[in-house]
């Protein structure tokens, strides 16, 4: 059995950018769950519950679909927004399994990550306000699962969470 990585933190953070940094330092194969890809299972025109219950849905999907990758020996990187108010669902859906989970929080300031959101290739946010309570919900994260990515890059920031999984610093209990 190999832990779960929640690789987590605002709308603009770098998670992806990082998640395939991560990916590329690793030794071993890795399963790789990009979370926004589970929006694109909801069909038709707007979705039938309000945006933030679709949101609490496709986190419980895609931590659920994490757990048989996590059991059959490969570690698990979920590259998702999964604010700290999740991490109690989280628990109920892989405590029955006994799989590690670990937490890791990109929190770069608020202006970065609205710049990176204005200057993506794709999928451009141009006005982060509709993000900045999602924002201010990583503030309550305890500083041992932070990374605070303003001016380093993703290859260092990678290599930062590497050791620090390597350690167990991010390790939920």
């Amino acid at each position: 059995m190999q832990p779960i990585i929640l690789l987590s933190g605002p709308v603009g953070a770098g998670k992806t950018t990082v998640a395939k940094e991560l990916i590329a330092c690793s030794g071993e194969p890795i399963a790789y769950i990009e979370g926004d890809m589970f929006w694109s299972h909801l069909t038709g025109s707007p979705a039938r519950l309000p945006r933030h219950k679709n949101f609490k849905m496709i986190m419980t999907a895609m931590v659920a679909a994490a757990v048989p990758y996590a059991l059959y020996g490969y570690e698990t990187l979920l590259d998702f927004s999964i604010p700290p108010w999740f991490l109690g669902t989280v628990d109920k859906i892989v405590q029955r399994k006994e799989v590690p989970v670990d937490y890791v929080v990109l929190r770069p300031a608020g202006q970065v990550c609205a710049a990176r959101c204005a200057g993506r290739a794709g999928g451009i946010i141009s006005d982060y306000a509709a993000y900045l309570e999602l924002y201010a919900d990583f503030r309550e994260v305890g500083r041992r699962h932070v990374i605070v990515n303003d001016d380093i890059d993703a290859v260092v920031a990678a290599r930062q969470i590497r050791e620090g999984l390597n350690e167990g610093k991010f390790r939920l209990l």
